[in-house]
């Protein structure tokens, strides 16, 4: 059995962004339910926490939704930090109903919290009592945004990052150190990162002497994994020359926990696949992940044992359990039989037309056709990445009877820093040559029919959709936009925070490359659009706002463009209802089969 209607894809508990945290053997996690995050665990057998309560941390995309500490778990909920005993039903309020919170992080001892919080454009980092007593106080502000604290294991240090506009944290950030007083930080210092050095996910080492971070140096292609002896101050390169970083785009994300036998487990991207390393007493060594897995995040644990979230292309996202032995499933993301019996993707590069090499993963159709019809999807960020994690919309497209192609575009992640960076100053060019690139590749190589090919992308992805359609016409001859990007001034204007000065890098500063937002608006070239569009926006999206797809609509409808434009009240950036990802995959469906295969 394979995800083969709309409704299947309804079906999903746990998704690519589950958040899973592990301690003392306990396992916590998030799943989707009815459109809501919920709080799940596991301590011999499955638990509800919180049953009242949807998770909803709200700085930047979100993300950091719960930490758990020795006696209790800390979570985010109606805009509040919250503290929920394990041994009992009722959780405190411990923040007032203010801003935006994240990623709470209970002090060792328990007595005290740290969390990310957000208000009226303003971010810092913030401390108050776990007895829910004292009003929080600001602990780290003058910083545009704050991410990833993390305490030693004494209680006595604190360490997080920090970076500023107009850098994205993938840019450059930086790895800050203080001494945890009674009344806040103290001997605040600065121990590594930079305006273009990133710096990702401060550990502390269990027995409190050493601090380890992930960094990708100025002009270096590769990350390495840092440590510094917190006793004689000395800094050491204990793995290098891969990649290791991935980009910040939410709070809470891990890619590597220290977990059985006292070893660190670190996870490599190796183009798209994982490598998890386990690294002790000076050496590394591979760890096989589960069976049929290729990919796996948001690493947590300690001797215990470490947690993860796990999936491949015919294995659904699963929280698993490794006690230094064998792993074991806690929770599984799919019913039994929809995430099996799927295509196997294939690993496929090619040359755009300036010589410059492509990625993707390519997943045949399950139809058998010589050269069926094929679907390209353009992934958002841009900064972003398709990985071998479990695809449901591949699947579905594949068990549907079209090839399907995930485009890594130059300025993806996961290809070292000279590929994420190639769209520096040239997106709407870069992605959109590759866009073009990659129908020509699928018809040379006879993977589909190069007459019946569709463009399909949300948000950044989006907007290089409608940018090829526009600049490239007759190359797909359909294409889908879910909130893409219609007007880069706009963007610029309107969208949030954390994304505010995005384009800086992307197009260029503004009034200076005011000409280029222009040019590279798809706004500015509606008319010349000539392929089926259809064009699905949510009502309250908040970083791509209904406005930008409502113009470009109404220059298609008085062009007389085939098109259709469908909005889903309730919804922003992204699906969160069941009804509204079941509606627009049938939607999608029905668009490309008329214009593919019966048109």
């Amino acid at each position: 059995m394979s995800l083969q209607s709309a409704r299947d894809l309804t079906r999903a508990r746990l998704g690519a962004h589950a958040e899973v945290r592990a301690r003392g053997g306990r396992v916590l996690w998030t799943e989707q339910e009815n459109g809501r995050t919920v709080l799940l665990g596991w301590d011999g057998a499955p638990r509800r926490y919180a049953p009242d309560h949807a998770l909803n941390p709200g700085v930047g995309y979100g993300g950091g939704a719960f930490n758990p500490g020795a006696d209790a778990v800390f979570y985010v909920a109606e805009g509040r930090v919250w503290r929920l005993p394990y041994e009992r039903p009722e959780p405190a309020g411990l923040t007032p109903h203010f801003g935006a919170a994240a990623d709470p992080q209970p002090s060792p001892d328990g007595s005290r919290f740290v969390y990310v919080h957000h208000h009226e454009g303003r971010d810092v980092l913030a401390a108050a009592s776990a007895a829910g007593e004292t009003w929080p106080q600001v602990w780290a502000q003058g910083a545009d945004f704050y991410m990833q604290p993390a305490w030693s294991p004494d209680g006595g240090l604190l360490a997080w990052v920090e970076w500023d506009h107009p850098n994205m944290p993938w840019d450059g950030a930086r790895l800050m150190l203080a001494r945890a007083g009674a009344e806040g930080p103290r001997e605040v210092q600065r121990v590594a990162g930079g305006p273009r050095t990133p710096v990702f996910q401060p550990l502390f080492e269990p027995d409190g002497r050493g601090l380890f971070w992930i960094e990708n140096p100025e002009g270096e292609e590769s990350d390495r994994l840092v440590r510094l002896d917190l006793e004689t101050g000395e800094r050491s390169v204990w793995l290098e020359g891969r990649v290791l970083l991935e980009p910040a785009w939410s709070q809470g994300q891990r890619v590597m926990s220290f977990g059985p036998g006292g070893a660190l487990y670190l996870r490599e991207n190796r183009a798209g696949r994982a490598v998890l390393w386990r690294i002790a007493d000076g050496s590394a060594s591979e760890v096989p992940l589960p069976a049929g897995a290729a990919w796996i995040g948001s690493l947590s644990g300690d001797a215990a044992g470490l947690a993860a979230l796990a999936s491949g292309p015919n294995l659904g996202e699963r929280v698993v359990f490794y006690d230094g032995e064998a792993w074991r499933t806690c929770a599984y993301g799919w019913p039994a039989g929809l995430d099996a019996g799927g295509v196997e993707p294939e690993a496929v590069r090619f040359q755009a037309e300036d010589g410059a090499w492509v990625h993707g993963l390519f997943y045949p159709s399950a139809g058998g056709e010589p050269r069926p019809p094929a679907v390209v999807s353009v992934h958002g960020g841009p900064t972003s990445q398709r990985t071998l994690a479990f695809n449901p919309q591949a699947q579905f497209f594949a068990a549907n009877g079209y090839a399907y192609l995930e485009l890594n575009y130059r300025g993806s992640t996961g290809y070292g820093r000279s590929y994420r960076e190639a769209l520096y100053g040239r997106w709407g060019e870069m992605d959109v040559a590759d866009a073009v690139a990659a129908a020509r590749f699928l018809a040379d190589s006879g993977r589909a029919d190069g007459r019946r090919l569709a463009l399909m992308g949300g948000s950044a992805g989006g907007y290089t959709t409608l940018m090829t359609l526009a600049l490239h016409p007759g190359v797909y001859r359909a294409g889908v936009s879910l909130f893409g990007v219609t007007d880069l001034f706009g963007l610029a204007r309107e969208t949030h925070k954390f994304e505010s000065r995005y384009t800086d890098r992307l197009i260029g500063p503004l009034p200076e490359a005011a000409a280029r937002y222009r040019e590279r608006s798809p706004l500015a070239h509606a008319h010349r659009i000539e392929d089926a569009l259809y064009v699905f926006q949510g009502a309250e999206d908040k970083v791509v706002p209904p406005s930008q797809a409502e113009e470009l609509v109404r220059i298609l409808r008085e062009r007389g463009v085939p098109h259709r434009y469908k909005v889903y009240e309730g919804e922003g950036h992204g699906w969160k209802k069941p009804g509204t990802t079941e509606d627009f995959y049938r939607e999608t469906l029905a668009f490309l089969d008329r214009e593919l295969r019966f048109g």
